[in-house]
């Protein structure tokens, strides 16, 4: 049981959020580059010495913006998953439903969409801190590809990539090989999450103006002519 938290907790806990507010204000106004601890804390009126009790430096408020916005989007995707899969949804239908919730969060939540899959933040490198929040997307992919394998629903791909692995020992070792014919299944994976940010990226950042006339009908698409390279059907669309 976790111990009560006392009323200087929960002025800490409310204070950091102001200060993430105000930072994500900041970054949609001047973008991430010019984050400051300074101008964060003229915003708030108050001294930039109060604020490095919370944040040492502007890359430890980044770090935590980006984990927030990680876990809120992972969060996104596997409660879409777990509501269709209670449903009785198959796994294409659980892939079609965790992608619309991640592009429904991106376009509720566009500056954090940018500041973790936008342009780099020059002098700023992630920490490790940020693999486990990032990698929940990946893992709701993963667990789908998984289950679909598992219960026959995934089927094998016409020819079997070829050459070596075209992915990292360090990815490869995060997931067990699956059998043959599906054994260059990861890189396949690959491309499903490639094409989900990329067309998510594309219609939040203007990419589709004058060229697309529905973006949902589009991403459905696309999301179906991806997964289908990996061998998973996507129905309804």
């Amino acid at each position: 049981m976790n111990a009560p938290r006392t009323a200087r907790d929960r002025a800490r806990a409310e204070l950091v959020r102001e200060i993430k507010d105000v930072a994500r204000r900041l970054i949609e106004r001047d973008g991430a580059a010019a984050l400051s601890l300074r101008e964060v804390s003229r915003e708030m009126g108050m001294g930039a010495s109060t604020l490095y009790r919370y944040f040492r430096n502007r890359d430890e408020l980044l770090t935590a913006l980006i984990i927030d916005a990680f876990n809120q989007l992972g969060g996104a995707a596997e409660d879409a998953d777990a509501d269709a899969r209670r449903a009785g949804a198959g796994s294409g239908a659980r892939w079609l439903a965790a992608c619309r919730a991640v592009r429904g969060w991106a376009l509720e939540h566009r500056r954090e969409f940018a500041l973790i899959y936008g342009s780099p933040v020059s002098g700023y490198a992630a920490p490790s801190d940020t693999i486990g929040p990032a990698t929940r997307i990946t893992g709701v992919l993963a667990a789908l590809l998984a289950a679909a394998a598992a219960s026959g629903e995934l089927q094998p791909p016409a020819s079997v990539l070829p050459g070596p692995r075209l992915v990292t020992a360090e990815v490869l070792a995060s997931y067990d090989a699956p059998p043959p014919p599906y054994e260059d299944l990861i890189e396949r994976a690959l491309v499903l999450w490639i094409c989900l940010i990329g067309t998510i990226s594309f219609e939040l950042f203007g990419h589709l103006h004058n060229t697309v006339t529905d973006y949902a009908a589009y991403f459905d698409a696309a999301v179906k002519i991806s997964a289908q390279c990996a061998g998973l059907d996507v129905p309804g669309t």
